[in-house]
């Protein structure tokens, strides 16, 4: 099968390697990240560590595909930390967003941060000898055959942790059940998230010596709590009067921000001293989000360019261009709103604002976390919504009745609370395939 697969992916790299370079040239991101991810350049580009000799031997390879799994694997990961001292930690990302994130992350956690390989077979071998794991720990998702045959040929345990699939995945592996459970059977353990994902991995093959449930590791991120003195400084920083009151759209996608806009041209009417904050899932779209809530009359700024914008000026929406403080400022929200629900995106974690006892309202598709969304709106911790006219109506009662929303807001935090311990039982699976020293 893999040699097919080889064959195959040969095939497709010639038919579209006209269109692959100039989308290399254009493209900052993919740029930046080509040798890394090709393993023929140094595969530690900017960390702590300059030379692979940071790399500890029987290491513990960790690796998660973008921004979410990232802030998925951090209350893992710090566990593994404190767990598994003896043994080194190492981290991979696919994205350079991703990058970004687990440097600021995990920089005095793990011995490295790099990209993860291409599924190229010389990619592969590349780097999986010069890191050389014990045992990896896939994040999620980004699921790779060559990687995979690579580390079973090395006799390296590769577990799958927090693992789901979602409507969509598990139409597209029932598609190819032939096909995905050969590539699934190269994992050791698939730490499945709820009982419903097992079983779909179980319908498409996977045998059940290779499944346990441990439980959704998002619930076990840290509480964060701030001062008054800390809220007021960050409120301060961007112009935020302390009676006013904030709306935060977090990770929106583009399509979004025009229904946003709709709705808040409405709260606005009747809500004085509303303050949209809008962080986009892409900050490099900062700009043209900007740009929406200018050409509809709004006071709209960059957080980048506030410092050296009018003082006096006081700003309607603030858009986030910067990554890794989303999540600080659910703490001074008034009402969450979690994008990538109302356009096909499958939604983001909403359990960022829920760890800050914050109502919640999101779109019609949060498919990525179907089970988490589905517990919020049964506890009545959350608001789904379908189109600008709710949006407006939901948000416009729960920042209005303060009753409302703090009640929302304890009830998010008790789902928050109540289904904490997957980190635990994650761990307990891994060190089952940790070889002792």
């Amino acid at each position: 099968m893999i040699f097919i697969y080889n064959i195959l992916l040969l095939i497709i790299i010639i038919i579209f390697l006209p269109f692959l370079v100039p989308v290399l040239i254009i493209s900052g991101k993919r740029r930046k990240t080509f040798l890394p991810r090709l393993g023929i350049s140094n595969m530690l580009p900017c960390f702590k560590h300059n030379g692979l000799h940071a790399i500890q031997e029987h290491t513990i390879w960790v690796h998660a595909l973008s921004v979410g799994e990232v802030l998925s694997s951090v209350p893992l990961v710090k566990r593994l930390k404190e767990d598994i001292a003896n043994k080194g930690i190492v981290f991979s990302v696919s994205t350079k967003t991703g990058y970004e994130i687990a440097c600021k992350l995990f920089f005095d956690k793990v011995d490295t941060i790099f990209f993860f390989p291409y599924d190229l077979y010389f990619s592969v071998k590349s780097v999986a000898k010069k890191v050389d794991p014990s045992i990896v720990v896939i994040i999620e998702s980004d699921i790779w055959p060559n990687f995979l045959f690579e580390m079973k040929c090395r006799g390296v345990p590769v577990l799958l942790v927090n693992a789901r699939l979602s409507d969509r995945s598990f139409r597209g592996y029932k598609r190819f059940a032939f096909v995905a459970k050969r590539v699934l059977s190269l994992f050791s353990k698939i730490c499945a998230q709820s009982g419903q994902d097992a079983e779909r991995y179980s319908i498409i093959g996977v045998p059940s010596e290779t499944l346990t449930i441990t439980g959704n590791i998002k619930f076990d991120q840290d509480n964060v709590e701030f001062s008054e003195a800390e809220t007021r400084e960050l409120k301060s920083s961007m112009r935020i009067q302390p009676d006013h009151k904030i709306l935060l759209a977090g990770s929106t996608h583009q399509g979004e921000e025009t229904i946003i806009l709709e709705a808040f041209r409405k709260l606005k009417n009747h809500i004085n001293g509303l303050i949209l904050i809008i962080a986009p899932r892409d900050p490099e779209r900062s700009e043209s989000v900007c740009g929406i809530y200018k050409s509809a009359g709004y006071t709209a700024v960059q957080l980048k360019n506030i410092s050296s914008s009018n003082p006096d000026m006081e700003c309607d929406v603030v858009i986030i261009d910067i990554i890794g403080i989303l999540k600080k400022l659910y703490s001074i929200a008034d009402l969450a709103f979690i994008g990538g629900s109302l356009v096909t995106r499958g939604g983001h974690n909403p359990l960022e604002p829920a760890a800050f006892s914050k109502p919640i309202i999101f779109g019609p598709d949060m498919s990525n976390f179907a089970e988490i969304s589905g517990m919020l709106l049964e506890a009545k911790a959350a608001i789904q919504v379908f189109d600008a006219t709710e949006f407006y109506e939901a948000a416009f009662t729960l920042l209005e009745d303060e009753k409302e929303s703090v009640q929302m807001g304890k009830n998010a935090y008790g789902v928050f609370c109540f289904n904490k311990g997957a980190v635990e039982k994650t761990v307990d699976e891994i060190s089952r395939y940790l070889a002792p020293l």
